[in-house]
């Protein structure tokens, strides 16, 4: 690690915030070198364990999660947690701030080249570690990811708009390149993982049956679906072109409240969303007014342009006997 400021000089990021950012950065920026070197530097795929949920961990999860433990030491952070751990970890009893953070999302797809990222999250700390993180998403100072794809980026909040940075592959700087990044209200494109159809509730089947039967169906207008599997890169495509994300719950086993962390992914991605003029809701309840029971709950997600976020709320509020006449003259599979 080197301990030069990666963000240009005038980055507007609060002052008490400004250490636990700037190591941030700097993780953000090696790993974004070690990402691209990619096989060159070792076997960054390979499995070597499992986290606390039961998720396989790639190596690169294993070396991200160390190196921002490491780097966030002395900067006012006093308990860190992270997805790849079972337990909230003590860095500085006189931190004020408690940081949450999903090291490597979307490492699944670390050998196919695609787009993977890192979430993370600032909060005031409370004398308990785990308490710290057990609170409403609204209550965050700060929240944001790391892209590392063809440009290296990060988006951050802190409470008011979002900004975008750069990654200068030779300055090493993260350079402002947006101070008020807005999701654009139109779109017509959705993203979800239609293989799962099946499973899904009613509301939901019927929603995208809807989008499915394009300019002939009640939506008179073609929609397009994309699921690339990374958060990080599905939250980056809607705050630029806008559209509508959806991991709901659906009937499988494990899959009653989804499958994305609150604390680790779902309430940083919620707070950017909110910010950047967009909505984020389990399907019914705004996310950041959910508090998680436990560092590693997960709750089903929906997040995207403002109107489209409500129409799924909407179908959810049909009485049973309207949405299952909705779903049944428009099954995806009806001739």
């Amino acid at each position: 690690m080197t301990d030069r400021n990666p963000y240009s000089p005038d980055a507007p990021i609060p002052a008490r915030l400004r250490p636990a950012m700037e190591a941030l950065g700097r993780v953000g920026r090696d790993l974004a070198r070690r990402i691209a070197r990619g096989p060159l530097d070792g076997r960054l795929d390979r499995t070597v364990g499992g986290n606390a949920d039961g998720d396989a961990q790639k190596a690169l999860d294993v070396l991200a999660d160390a190196a921002f433990l490491a780097e966030l030491r002395g900067t006012g952070i006093r308990w860190y947690a992270s997805e790849e751990q079972d337990d909230v970890t003590e860095l500085d009893p006189a931190g004020r701030l408690a940081l949450a953070i999903d090291p490597l999302d979307g490492s699944s797809n670390i050998e196919t080249n695609v787009s993977i990222g890192t979430i993370f999250s600032l909060r005031e700390a409370r004398d308990e570690g785990v308490a710290s993180f057990l609170r409403p998403g609204h209550e965050q100072l700060a929240a944001g990811y790391i892209i590392y794809g063809p440009q290296c980026m990060m988006v951050v909040t802190f409470g008011d708009g979002v900004q975008d940075y750069l990654l200068d592959p030779a300055t090493g700087l993260f350079t402002l390149v947006n101070t008020r990044l807005t999701i654009p209200e139109e779109s017509a494109e959705f993203a979800i993982n239609a293989s799962n159809y099946r499973h899904w509730s009613k509301p939901v089947r019927a929603y995208i049956d809807d989008c499915i039967a394009g300019s002939e169906g009640p939506r008179a207008k073609n929609f397009n679906m994309r699921w690339i599997a990374s958060l990080v890169a599905e939250t980056h495509r809607i705050l630029v072109r806008g559209g509508l994300f959806l991991y709901p719950r659906d009937a499988r086993p494990g899959y009653a409240d989804g499958r994305l962390r609150m604390v680790y992914e779902c309430a940083p991605i919620a707070l950017l969303i909110e910010q950047a003029q967009g909505r984020a809701t389990d399907a019914t309840t705004r996310i950041l007014d959910k508090v998680p029971g436990s560092l590693h709950a997960r709750t089903p997600f929906v997040f995207g342009s403002t109107s489209k976020v409500d129409r799924i709320t909407a179908y959810h509020d049909l009485p049973e006997q309207e949405i299952s006449a909705l779903f049944g003259n428009r099954g995806l599979f009806r001739v």
